[in-house]
């Protein structure tokens, strides 16, 4: 069977799945950004369309910036609301990993069937049917195919959502990720309507007094491995509570690490409540950070991962450094 024959038989397993039940919950990861959120959105639009009933649900605060998404504030923020009732379909979206998902967990079923729809290497193919597209730039690329192969039209409210996941994780479309495909749906979006130099201005360009405080501080602190290909800042707990920041601020910040000319990895550090760190790596394409995550029981991309490491700040960020260092040696 060929690659492009599994991918479309993934496309008829997941619809199939989504023609069995009546009643979906719809999740994403923990710290959701804007595929996530977009995804989110969109599997909720097309339940609907498919004549469903569908709840969306996230652990996580919501980015406020995702907040022109039409669906946005049907979301329901688990921290704040639990739901009562238990669901056995569970839609899955853009979780690299089953843990990804969170509290949410506690209203799955006994013998929940689940669909995992995601597009990260190191998604262990958890759930009941799985349609997973390492290459895809973004969840909501797969999420327009699989519209694509239900031959159901996609309105404004659905293309503004896909364009929105799509903009995220290509950065503006220019990341590596950045393919003929990703271009021709973009291009098919903004024929629908949807403002495309809006949603630049508004997702990549606009950024809180709260973000800008942090990150001068962010800056403050940019630090180099001797060779200066490393490059890493760090954020303490202290530092939203003193700057107003949420965790939403934090997002982009690793890259001024990653910009600088020489730099091979850039590494944010976020101090957590309980004592943990949380990271994020990028890289300019000589190291494979979702393999250095994975040591530490994270991961993500080739060039964009994440993790989390049980330890103080200032060992937490040795360790990383260390095992980033011997990756690039």
């Amino acid at each position: 069977m060929t690659a492009a024959a599994t991918y479309l038989q993934q496309l008829d397993d997941a619809l199939a799945f989504m023609s069995g039940g009546d009643d979906f919950l719809v999740v994403s990861h923990v710290q959701p950004d804007g595929d996530a959120i977009s995804s989110t959105v969109v599997v909720g639009w097309l339940l609907e369309k498919l004549g469903k009933k569908s709840k969306l649900i996230n652990e996580s605060e919501l980015p406020s910036r995702l907040a022109h998404l039409r669906s946005f504030d049907t979301i329901i923020k688990f921290a704040e609301v639990q739901p009562t009732e238990s669901y056995a379909r569970v839609i899955a979206v853009d979780c690299a990993d089953y843990r990804r998902m969170g509290k949410v967990e506690s209203l799955f079923a006994s013998g929940v069937e689940l669909l995992n729809i995601d597009h990260h290497p190191t998604n262990d193919g958890f759930g009941t049917v799985q349609l997973i597209r390492p290459n895809a730039a973004a969840t909501v690329e797969i999420l327009y195919d699989l519209i694509e192969r239900a031959g159901i039209s996609i309105d404004l409210e659905c293309a503004t959502a896909i364009y929105t996941g799509l903009i995220t994780d290509t950065g503006g479309f220019r990341y590596s990720n950045t393919t003929p495909h990703v271009m021709n749906i973009a291009s098919r979006m903004l024929s629908i309507g949807v403002p495309g130099h809006k949603l630049a201005d508004l997702l990549l360009e606009k950024m809180t007094m709260s973000k800008l405080k942090l990150l001068q501080r962010c800056l403050s602190r940019l630090t180099f491995s001797d060779n200066q290909q490393i490059g890493w800042l760090y954020v303490n707990k202290d530092d939203f509570a003193e700057t107003g920041a949420v965790s939403e601020d934090m997002e982009g910040i690793v890259n001024y690490a990653l910009n600088i000319d020489g730099v091979e990895v850039g590494i944010m550090f976020k101090e957590t409540e309980d004592g943990g760190v949380k990271a994020s790596l990028r890289s300019a394409g000589t190291a494979d950070v979702a393999a250095i995550a994975q040591a530490f029981s994270g991961g993500g991309h080739v060039r964009a991962a994440g993790c989390r490491i049980d330890a103080p700040l200032q060992e937490a960020i040795a360790q990383l450094v260390d095992a980033v260092r011997k990756a690039l040696s």
